[in-house]
């Protein structure tokens, strides 16, 4: 394979393994756009694989599969939703208890799917003339439907953030709860709809390791990804154009290893396991000496919104 192979190769790799983590990442910017924190994304990512991959085994059908793995993922954000709106539990808490949850539910539930494979996965789709493009065609234009939906969807949510009333709504009640509820903007209802959107987005970038990039069912198969996509949310600075880069720059860092490795490199197995991670905390850190400790979260994020107390 020549250099020009090998990079269009990783390039395109990166695309199919940022997915996941870019589904995740715009479910919880959402989330903390609306206020609130949510570390179980990871969770919520494998019983969308799971959910989404038992319901394709049974049907037949992926597409169904994937209905199955965002209304799984809504659930996981409506508990969620629950405990820390209503309830107002901590919110580091409960998303630490869902994603311990989900990790044991979805093991517990596809341990008979094992090596299953799916009947028809979502394939690779060469768009009309784009897919023949030197260089960018195979890198952006040769892949399944799933992928194009989620360019589709961080245009939609920046338009949405930043053209609409309802977008506005969306950022007065993570930025400042209170002065929202006073000018009648419903707090409480509009939390716990973005919180299980959220949750349903989370869903579907799990269906999408058990339906598209790698059809079939094995067991945390998300692999921390669902903890890089809290990350990541950082690192875009809550801007979904952001996250789409950020996916990919990650999903390159973890495709590389697998090329390397590929390519006859003799790199230890756990290094390349570790490179992703080490990649975020290195991220992490070079943006919170950029700006110098501050960050450009939503002002109310991760505090419980209390009606009395406004």
């Amino acid at each position: 394979m020549d250099g020009q192979a090998f990079f269009t190769a990783i390039l395109s790799s990166a695309v199919v393994s940022g997915t996941p983590i870019l589904y995740a990442a715009l479910g919880e910017l959402i989330t903390e756009k609306a206020g609130v924190t949510n570390l179980g994304v990871e969770g919520m990512m494998l019983i969308g694989a799971v959910s989404g991959f038992m319901t394709a085994i049974l049907t037949g059908n992926s597409w169904i599969g994937l209905l199955a793995a965002l209304l799984a993922g809504g659930l996981m954000g409506l508990i969620h939703a629950v405990l820390t709106v209503s309830l107002r539990a901590n919110q580091v808490v409960s998303g630490l208890a869902l994603a311990l949850f989900g990790a044991g539910l979805s093991g517990y539930l596809g341990k008979a799917y094992i090596g299953i494979p799916v009947a028809e996965p979502f394939r690779g789709l060469s768009l009309p003339l784009l897919g023949d493009v030197p260089f960018l065609g195979p890198v952006l234009f040769r892949h399944d439907i799933l992928i194009y939906l989620s360019w589709v969807l961080v245009f939609a949510l920046w338009f949405f953030l930043k053209r609409t009333r309802a977008g506005l709504y969306l950022q007065a009640i993570g930025e400042n709860p209170g002065a929202a509820d006073s000018l009648g903007i419903h707090v409480f209802a509009l939390r716990y709809l973005y919180i299980i959107i959220g949750g349903m987005l989370c869903g579907a970038g799990g269906a999408y390791l058990s339906l598209a990039s790698a059809p079939s069912w094995l067991e945390n198969m998300t692999a921390g990804r669902g903890w890089i996509a809290v990350a990541l949310v950082i690192f875009a600075l809550w801007r979904p154009g952001r996250a789409l880069v950020g996916s990919y720059l990650f999903g390159g860092i973890d495709a590389l290893g697998f090329h390397l490795q590929a390519a006859g490199v003799h790199i230890s197995h756990f290094f390349l396991q570790m490179l992703p991670y080490i990649f975020t905390i290195a991220v992490l850190t070079a943006v919170m000496a950029k700006r110098g400790g501050r960050l450009a979260s939503p002002g109310a994020l991760g505090l419980p919104y209390d009606r009395e107390e406004r």
